[in-house]
């Protein structure tokens, strides 16, 4: 984004990474693949202490999220879920190729089906749940409109295996649209790992690159690079992602990561978010190229859009010690103009998605 004193293009990864971690050059670390699909995060334990979706919904420790969506799936549907899993929000690093995970998760909850049934809920669209046919081809059923994306989706898996014979899906997010980050790569890995887990070994991980061509395919609207991070990211690193023709991708593949860590050198990340206009029709670059100007001048080292397009939000990187200020300067220009003040969204970097149950 542009603004007094704002970068006029793409942040140089190396920048970032300095900025954020204090070293003094940003390197790329080509790192061995820690579990199926070199995931970050392994399967949840296999052992006597290791939850089940409906163990989740009543573990009062638990996290509300995945509670709230094991929960929800057997009172919408009469059944626990086989699987719960997360997937992280994901976001672009301004340059090309490199993106990281947010600590905001999306929730998807499982069961298999044997009738050929899919039921779909969602607390986001409480009075658009829907019952549909599992069809491997030709046109697809009516659904709501929410539901057409997830849908695609299983129609996707049961080709290829899993889930033909139905299932029954629950899926809640921790944010909206309206906060500002891309919302449907995230849901479309919590959705291809839940359903992919319980039609995979006991113990045993999905094939994560596999979903991700999976996902590409059925779902080729979608950002590519963001569900890669949602399926490959670590805390404290951005996914580098490589470029030219597609190669066939082994199981077990080495991903690439560079170090940023914003609060590890004292620096915060932040996503700034304007509040949609009342008929959500209005243009508003000049609005958000402003607020990042404000921000600058009160101590931001950088900023750039989340997404490949430029939207209603940009990702803020300060020092710790100027975040008030930021937040401070931001509020205080648009409250001049009798224009609502953007959100503020506090960001760490966090990991792959996981199975939570």
């Amino acid at each position: 984004m542009t603004g007094r004193g704002a970068p006029t293009g793409p942040v140089p990864a190396a920048r970032i990474t300095a900025t954020a971690t204090a070293t003094a050059t940003a390197t790329a670390t080509a790192t061995a693949a820690t579990g199926p699909g070199g995931a970050a995060t392994s399967p949840a334990d296999t052992g006597p202490e290791a939850l089940t979706g409906g163990d989740l919904a009543r573990r009062a420790t638990a996290d509300p999220l995945f509670r709230l969506v094991a929960y929800a799936l057997e009172a919408a549907h009469g059944r626990p879920p086989a699987a719960v899993w997360s997937a992280p929000y994901t976001f672009h690093l301004g340059s090309p190729g490199l993106v990281a995970a947010a600590g905001w998760p999306v929730a998807a909850a499982a069961a298999p089906r044997t009738d050929g049934l899919v039921r779909l809920s969602s607390l986001a669209h409480p009075a658009d749940g829907c019952d549909i046919p599992l069809t491997l081809s030709g046109p697809p059923p009516a659904t709501p409109p929410w539901a057409a994306r997830p849908y695609a989706l299983l129609r996707a898996l049961a080709r290829a295996g899993y889930g033909r014979g139905g299932t029954d899906l629950h899926v809640q997010g921790s944010l909206t649209a309206a906060a500002g980050l891309a919302t449907e790569e995230a849901a479309d890995c919590a959705v291809a790992l839940a359903v992919a887990d319980v039609h995979t070994a006991a113990g045993e991980d999905p094939d994560r690159v596999r979903l991700a061509r999976l996902m590409g395919e059925a779902l080729p609207d979608g950002d590519d690079a963001l569900r890669r991070g949602a399926l490959f990211a670590r805390p404290g690193r951005a996914l580098l992602l490589g470029h030219g023709p597609a190669r066939p991708e082994p199981r077990r593949q080495r991903q690439r990561y560079v170090v940023f860590d914003p609060a590890a050198s004292g620096a915060r990340l932040v996503l700034l978010a304007l509040r949609p206009d009342p008929d959500g029709t209005q243009d508003r670059t000049a609005d958000l190229t402003r607020a990042v100007g404000c921000a600058r001048r009160a101590g931001a080292l950088s900023a750039w859009p989340p997404g490949q397009q430029p939207g209603r939000s940009v990702l803020v990187l300060l020092p710790e010690a100027r975040l008030t200020a930021v937040r401070a300067a931001v509020a205080e220009d648009f409250r001049d103009r009798e224009l609502p003040v953007p959100r503020f969204l506090n960001i760490t970097v966090a990991g792959a998605a996981r199975r939570e149950a």
